[in-house]
C-alpha cells in the first residue's frame, strides 16, 4: 500500500512514534495479554521491553481503548453499465476500481502467491504472529534493515480501515490507518485478533485479495487480472499470480506495465517464496523465473467512465449516469444515489440497441463528418414507440468531459436536455407543425380543408388564447412567407403539411386557440428545453409541464427550443396511435447481492385520440409520396420504398437549425444539424463535398434545409437500423378527419427543398427572438 499522504504535514494529526524495537516489544506484550499466540518465554520479552516501561504503560491504555471488533461494510466496488444485450460493456464507473469476487473465483496460484509473500504462517497464527514479531525484533536490534511484522490479517484490517475512511470522506481516518504510530499498530493488532475469532481464514484471505491495491487505481485481484492479463482472477497461472502479488508493497513502483524490470525482480522473489513453501515444484519455479515479464502481459485498457464507450455511445452512457443521479428510485438524496452508483457494484442494463447505435454513429459522421470544414454539429436519436426505450443516441462530435477537451470534442449532449447533457436545445422549425395539425383535427377540422397559401400579414388581434398562462400576441402585425415563391393559391391542409407551407399553417392557427395548440403539443409529448430551475439549491427533477410551452402566434413555426430526443419521443406518440411514453434509458439495475432495484418507468398512457394520431401519421406519409413533391421526395426511392414511413422536415430562419424526424410504427428517429453554440446562418455551405445535395451533387447548399443533411442521415440510418425488423402498416386514417377532396384543387407547385421552413416565426407579431 502506498504510504503517500493526501494532506500536508500541518493538517495531519499529531501521533507518537517510537523506535521499531519498542514497538515490537509492545506488540509482543499484547499477544501475551490477548493469549493469541500462546505463552512466550519471559526471557525474550524482558530484554526487548527493557527501558520502555512508560511506553508500555501508555500502549496498554491505548490497547484497552481500541474497540473489540471491526465493523465492516461492503467494499466500494465499480458499477457497470451495459447495452440492452446485458453483455456489451459501455462503461465502468467507480471511486475505487474493484470487482469483488469470492475465494472460489480466485485461482489457488493467486492465493498461494499472496500468502507466500505477505504471511507464510497465515494458517498458523491467530491474527498476530509471535514468531514474525520475534524475527523482526532480532533483525531490527542487530542493526539490519528495519522489518515489520504485520500479518496478512493485519494488512486486511489496515486496508479495511482505509476503505471505511474513504467511504466516509474522512481524510484523518485515512492518515490514522496509514500512520507509522503506536495507535495504528495497537489498533491493528487488537482488531486482527478479533477478526480471527469472527472470520475464517478463507474469509480473511478473500477479504484481503479483494481490498488490497494492486496498481494505480486498481483494487482487488479481479480488476488486476483483467488489467494486466485480460483474464479473470480464477484463471491466473503461477507467473501471473506472482506478478500481481508482488505489486501491493508499492503499487506505483512495482507496476508491471510502467516498471517491468523492477516488477520482474519482485515477481521472482514471490516465486522463490512459493517454491520454498512447496507451492510450486523445482521445474515450475525455474520455468516461471526464466519467463520475461513482457512475454506474459496482455494488458486491457481501463475503461473509466463513458469516454471509451463503443460505437459512439458515450453520450448515451453519460445520459444514463445523469438519469441515475436524478432518479429517486435509486436513493432518496443525490448523495445516496451517487454512493450507490460509484461504490455499490451495480449492474445496470440499459435500453441501448447496439446494432442501431452503430448505424446511428456511422450515418451521422458520414453525412456530417467530425472535421468537416463547415464546422456543423449533428445528432441523431431513436426511441421505440409504445415503450419509450431509447434505442440509439449519437452525434458527430466525440465525447470529452475533461476540463480542457480536445479540439472538435465536447461533453455537451446535443440530443438531450440541460439536466441530461448541458444543452439548451434548438428551435425545431416546422418539426412543430404536426402538433398544430393535431389541434386542427381535434377541433373538427379536416386534412382536405382548403386554405390560401399566399404570403400574408396577420394582425395580432386575429389570434386568440383562451385563458392559459404566459400568452404573448406580440406588438404588431406578423408577416409570413414561404421559402420559395409558389402559385399562392388555395391548397389543402394535407398539401400544406407535406410541402411545409408557413402561410397555410399561420392561417390555420388563426382558426385555432393558441392554448389548445399548447395542450395538443404537450399531449403529444413536445418537451421544450428550459434552463435548470433551482429548488432548495438543486434542480427540479421531472419533465416540463404544459405551462413551459410558450404561447405566441409564431409557435406554430417552431420557435421554442427542444431536443432530438424530445422530438423522437413526441413523434413516437403518433407512431403508437396516441400513446405517449416518457423516454427511458435504464431497463434494470441489479445490486451486488443480486437484488433487483426499481427503475424509472415510461408511464405510457393514451394522451391523444387514436383516430387523430393515425390521421396525423397518414398526413406525414405524404411527405415522401405527395404530389406535387413533398419535402421528403428526394429519398422516396430509397428507404421509404421498403416500408410505410412518416416524417417531417424542419428548418429555422437563415438555416440556423435543420431537422428531420421520421417514424414507422416500430421506430421513431430525429436528426438535428446546425451549430450547437448558437444561431449561425448557413447559406451556400459545402458539407462533405456536397455528396448528399440531390439537386446538384458536389455543389454548395444554398440554404441548410431539413432535407439537405438531416433527411439523408435519417434515411441512411433507418435503412440499416430497420433491417430485420417487421414491416408494419400504419392504421388507417379517420375518413371523417381526412374529409372530401376539393373538386378542383389548386396545387401550390412543389418546392424542391423544405418549403416554408426558412421563415419560422418572423415578424413583430411572432414574438420570437432571432427571427426575420
Amino acid at each position: 500500500m502506498s504510504s503517500a499522504h493526501p494532506l500536508s504535514s500541518e493538517q495531519r494529526r499529531i501521533t507518537r512514534k517510537i523506535p521499531a524495537t519498542q514497538l515490537i516489544a509492545l506488540l509482543l506484550a499484547f499477544v501475551l495479554t490477548a493469549g493469541a499466540g500462546g505463552l512466550i518465554g519471559a526471557g525474550m520479552l524482558i530484554p526487548l521491553a527493557a527501558g520502555t516501561n512508560t511506553t508500555v504503560d501508555a500502549g496498554v491504555q491505548l490497547f484497552d481503548e481500541v474497540p473489540d471488533e471491526l465493523e465492516l461494510t461492503p467494499l466500494s466496488e465499480q458499477s457497470r453499465i451495459f447495452a440492452s444485450d446485458g453483455k456489451t460493456l459501455l462503461a465502468s464507473v467507480y471511486e475505487q476500481n474493484r470487482i469483488v469476487v469470492p475465494l472460489k473465483r480466485i485461482s489457488k496460484e493467486m492465493q498461494h502467491a499472496a500468502i507466500a509473500i505477505e504471511d507464510e504462517r497465515f494458517y498458523e497464527h491467530n491474527g498476530v504472529d509471535p514468531q514474525g514479531i520475534a524475527r523482526a525484533a532480532v533483525s531490527n536490534a542487530s542493526g539490519a534493515a528495519q522489518q515489520g511484522a504485520s500479518t496478512l490479517t493485519q494488512q486486511y484490517v489496515k486496508n479495511a480501515l482505509i476503505e471505511e475512511a474513504l467511504k466516509e470522506d474522512d481524510p484523518f481516518g485515512i492518515l490514522d490507518a496509514r500512520e507509522d504510530s503506536i495507535q495504528r499498530k495497537i489498533r491493528e493488532a487488537k482488531l486482527s485478533i478479533a477478526i480471527e475469532k469472527k472470520m475464517s481464514k478463507d474469509e480473511i484471505l478473500a477479504g484481503y485479495l479483494n481490498v488490497a491495491q494492486f496498481g494505480v487505481s486498481i483494487y482487488g485481484v479481479q480488476v488486476a487480472a483483467q488489467r494486466y492479463f485480460s483474464k479473470d482472477a480464477a484463471d491466473l497461472n503461477v507467473v501471473e499470480a506472482a506478478t500481481i502479488a508482488g505489486i501491493t508493497k508499492e503499487p506505483s513502483r512495482f507496476d508491471p506495465l510502467d516498471n517491468p524490470d523492477i516488477n520482474e525482480e519482485r515477481r521472482n522473489l514471490v516465486l522463490n517464496k512459493m517454491w520454498g513453501l512447496g507451492y510450486i515444484t523445482d521445474k515450475q519455479y525455474q520455468r516461471a523465473k526464466d519467463t520475461p515479464i513482457e512475454n506474459t502481459l496482455k494488458p486491457r485498457k481501463l475503461q473509466l467512465g463513458c469516454e471509451e464507450a463503443p460505437a459512439g455511445s458515450a453520450f448515451f452512457c453519460d445520459y444514463v449516469i445523469k438519469e441515475f443521479l436524478l432518479s429517486k428510485e435509486f436513493g432518496e438524496t443525490r448523495d445516496d444515489r451517487y454512493n450507490a452508483l460509484y461504490q455499490g457494484g451495480l449492474d445496470i442494463v440499459t435500453t441501448l440497441d447496439m446494432k442501431k447505435q452503430r448505424a446511428a454513429h456511422q450515418s451521422i459522421v458520414e453525412v456530417v463528418p467530425t472535421n468537416d470544414p463547415s464546422g456543423l454539429d449533428a445528432a441523431i436519436t431513436s426511441v421505440e414507440p409504445g415503450t419509450g426505450k431509447i434505442l440509439s443516441m449519437a452525434q458527430n462530435k466525440p465525447y470529452d468531459a475533461s476540463d480542457e477537451p480536445e479540439p472538435l470534442h465536447t461533453a455537451m449532449n446535443y440530443s438531450a436536455d440541460f439536466l441530461h447533457g448541458g444543452s439548451n436545445g434548438f428551435q425545431p422549425g416546422s418539426n412543430f407543425k404536426p402538433f398544430v395539425l393535431t389541434e386542427w383535427l381535434r377541433t373538427g377540422h379536416r386534412l382536405n380543408d382548403v386554405i390560401p397559401s399566399s404570403e400574408v400579414v396577420l394582425a395580432k388581434e386575429s389570434f386568440r388564447a383562451s385563458g392559459c398562462e404566459g400568452v404573448s400576441l406580440g406588438v404588431g402585425p406578423w408577416s409570413v412567407g414561404n421559402a420559395e415563391a409558389g402559385a399562392g393559391g388555395p391548397v389543402t391542409v394535407a398539401l400544406g403539411t407535406y410541402q411545409s407551407l408557413n402561410t397555410v399553417y399561420s392561417r390555420m392557427t388563426q382558426k385555432l386557440d393558441l392554448c389548445g395548440i399548447r395542450q395538443s403539443a404537450f399531449d403529444a409529448g413536445f418537451q421544450p428545453t428550459v434552463h435548470a430551475k433551482i429548488d432548495g439549491g438543486g434542480p427540479i427533477e421531472g419533465r416540463a409541464t404544459a405551462r413551459d410551452i410558450e404561447v405566441v402566434p409564431a409557435m406554430v413555426l417552431g420557435t421554442q427550443p427542444t431536443t432530438p430526443l424530445g422530438m423522437a419521443t413526441a413523434y413516437a406518440t403518433f407512431a403508437s396511435g396516441g400513446t405517449y411514453c416518457k423516454p427511458i434509458a435504464i431497463s434494470s439495475v441489479e445490486t451486488r447481492g443480486g437484488a433487483e432495484m426499481n427503475v424509472p418507468k415510461a408511464g405510457c398512457k393514451q394522451t391523444l385520440e387514436p383516430n387523430v394520431a393515425n390521421t396525423v401519421a397518414y398526413a406525414m406519409t405524404k411527405v415522401f409520396e405527395g404530389k406535387p413533391w413533398g419535402t421528403g421526395y428526394w429519398v422516396k426511392d430509397r428507404f421509404p420504398a421498403t416500408r410505410p414511413v412518416a416524417g417531417k422536415t424542419g428548418t429555422t430562419n437563415n438555416g440556423y437549425h435543420s431537422w428531420f424526424t421520421g417514424y414507422t410504427p416500430n421506430l421513431s428517429t430525429s436528426v438535428w444539424v446546425g451549430t450547437a453554440r448558437g444561431d449561425v446562418a448557413h447559406f451556400n455551405i459545402m458539407v462533405n463535398g456536397g455528396k448528399y445535395n440531390y439537386e446538384k451533387p458536389g455543389q454548395p447548399y444554398s440554404v441548410l434545409y431539413g432535407s439537405s443533411l438531416a433527411l439523408p442521415a435519417w434515411d441512411l440510418y433507418s435503412a440499416e437500423a430497420m433491417k430485420g425488423m417487421p414491416v408494419m402498416d400504419f392504421p388507417s386514417p379517420d375518413p371523417n378527419l381526412v374529409g372530401r377532396a376539393p373538386a378542383q384543387p389548386t396545387p401550390q407547385g412543389g418546392d424542391d427543398d423544405d418549403s416554408g421552413d426558412s421563415d419560422d416565426g418572423g415578424g413583430n407579431g411572432g414574438g420570437a427572438e432571432g427571427t426575420d
